[in-house]
């Protein structure tokens, strides 16, 4: 298998020490399906063109350049080489600035997750002290670097053989949660309520397990292909049947599996879900996954 090509490359500043390091990307969504837009009548696939709505004409593509709008009638036309220059200049360093606890930052502020690691023998002592100090710590570590033509703030913290980087959103680009939640009220709950709640939550205890999770779509496409391709019929989707308005009581008791008119539900839930064993979420375990693969 060829080795992962890095995203970037450069040096993991911590004051005076230096570590050659490479950002290898963690996620991507590479192997998700992907559609092409084609003519119907001739089975090609279309291409797109930049046209000018005026003269109704494709512009080339050396004629193209960036525009900012100031507002809807005024734009600041910027040539290639007006862009280069508020580009920042790379000296190809991460530059810790400071260590913190691993849960001090919202996950609300993650971007994109990657691994770093060790450009070569020479930095792999440097790299396990630093990897090694920083686990032990339980510490994370936040640095900034030119990536991509962006000063970006990234947090650094130990990660199986190595370090993940995420890197951070701005504080410009995180929505204030204050309007999401502004028609959230806050009411007193009856503490019977409650404690199904609480129970609910206990038996549904599991763990997270990334394999068990299928997705749903992908899966379909999938199929859909498969059934164009050997000329079988498409399998018609069920309409979902329309969720029925119970009342909030009924509804906790019946998720908890009691009966609906029990008077002493919530007593049993207190203490009914103790020692029940954790299970996988997703909804599959592993045994079973792996019959299916074989």
């Amino acid at each position: 298998m060829a080795s992962p090509r890095a995203n970037w490359k450069g040096s993991l500043t911590i004051a005076d020490l230096n570590c050659p390091v490479a950002l290898y990307t963690a996620a991507s969504t590479a192997e998700r399906i992907a559609f092409h837009t084609i003519n119907a009548k001739t089975g090609n696939r279309v291409r797109r063109e930049f046209v000018d709505p005026s003269t109704g004409k494709p512009v080339a593509r050396e004629q193209q350049i960036k525009g900012y709008a100031l507002d809807d009638s005024h734009m600041v036309l910027l040539e290639p080489e007006d862009i280069a220059k508020a580009v920042p200049e790379s000296d190809k360093r991460l530059t810790v600035e400071a260590f913190i606890a691993c849960d001090d930052i919202d996950t609300v502020f993650f971007d994109r997750p990657y691994y770093l690691a060790p450009a070569g023998e020479v930095a792999r002592e440097a790299f396990l002290v630093i990897r090694d100090a920083m686990r032990e710590e339980k510490v994370a570590a936040l640095a900034r670097t030119v990536l991509f033509k962006r000063v970006r703030t990234l947090m650094i913290r130990a990660h199986g053989e190595g370090l993940i980087a995420h890197t951070l959103n701005y504080d410009y680009e995180v929505r204030s949660a204050a309007t999401a939640f502004e028609d959230v009220a806050d009411i007193k709950i009856k503490k019977d309520m409650l404690d199904l709640a609480r129970h609910i939550v206990e038996t549904k205890a599991g763990t997270f397990d990334p394999a068990a999770f299928d997705d749903r779509y992908e899966a379909a496409v999938a199929e859909m292909v498969r059934a164009k391709l050997s000329g079988k019929p498409l399998a018609r989707r069920k309409d979902p049947k329309p969720a029925k308005v119970v009342d909030l009581m009924e509804a906790l008791r019946a998720s908890a599996g009691m009966k609906t008119d029990d008077p002493a539900a919530p007593k049993k839930a207190a203490g009914s879900a103790a020692k029940r064993p954790r299970k996988a979420a997703g909804g599959s375990s592993r045994k079973a996954r792996g019959k299916k693969a074989a």
